[in-house]
């Protein structure tokens, strides 16, 4: 009875916050119960996006723009011949700036870098491998990151939302009974943790990722030639994705 009377204390000390504050966390006034609700489920990627940077630099800009329009025409010409998946292509836009060096601790006008970012989606590592079979970096053309995603994800994740609700209510009725109180109606559900004005905060909602990243170790452009296979082909494993839901539901005290 005591650890009721505590637990009814400190709710009422809630209710004490000013009431922007109190609003401001989504706390009701009232006794209540907060409870957080996780479900995980790893699975296995399918789909395996590249990103390419390609820059040029040149003191004639007509140089660098053409010379950065060859590699992208290059390597547009490899994600088809790779089978990227349909829809996945993106290409930025040019982007075109001065490049300065320092001489003597003097800036000098190296050139104009024209610079643009070349992306892709395949459907099995294979077909990535064989893209990076016929690429050679250099500091006009780097591979500068490789990504797994899941494509049934958002399926995935509504059914865990559901899983971790479902954990809300068991875990505030079990809450309820150990402490021989009744429970009243849902006050709110969040997938984002309340901060709690008199300093205590309850954890803070991971924030969804397009998919995780394989690590590219760097590559010395000084070497002669080297294929990115060659480097990065140890590296390149599927592994698996480890999907994750968090829901926190406020339920209220029947007085």
């Amino acid at each position: 009875m005591k650890i009721l009377k505590m637990l009814l204390w400190s709710s009422l000390l809630v209710a004490a916050v000013p009431q922007a504050l109190a609003q401001a966390n989504s706390l009701p006034s009232q006794p209540h119960l907060l409870v957080k609700g996780e479900a995980k489920q790893q699975v296995v990627p399918d789909q395996f996006g590249i990103n390419i940077t390609l820059r040029s630099t040149d003191k004639d800009p007509a140089v660098a723009r053409a010379a950065a329009q060859a590699n992208a025409t290059q390597v547009l010409a490899a994600f088809k011949a790779q089978n990227a998946l349909k829809d996945s292509i993106e290409a930025s836009a040019l982007s075109i700036a001065p490049e300065y060096t320092y001489t003597n601790n003097a800036q000098v006008f190296a050139g104009t870098r024209v610079a643009r970012s070349l992306s892709a989606r395949f459907g099995s590592l294979e077909e990535v491998r064989g893209l990076l079979a016929t690429l050679k970096t250099s500091e006009e053309l780097q591979v500068s990151g490789i990504t797994t995603r899941f494509s049934g994800e958002v399926k995935i994740r509504a059914e865990l939302k559901r899983r971790a609700a479902d954990q809300t209510r068991e875990a505030a009725r079990r809450l309820a009974d150990s402490y021989g109180v009744r429970l009243g109606g849902l006050y709110t559900i969040s997938e984002v943790a309340p901060s709690f004005a008199y300093g205590i905060q309850a954890g803070t909602w991971p924030s969804g990722t397009e998919g995780s990243a394989l690590p590219i170790p760097p590559v010395d452009i000084q070497a002669p030639s080297p294929r990115v296979t060659d480097v990065v082909g140890e590296y390149l494993e599927a592994g698996s994705l480890t999907l994750s839901e968090n829901v926190y539901a406020i339920f209220l005290i029947a007085q």
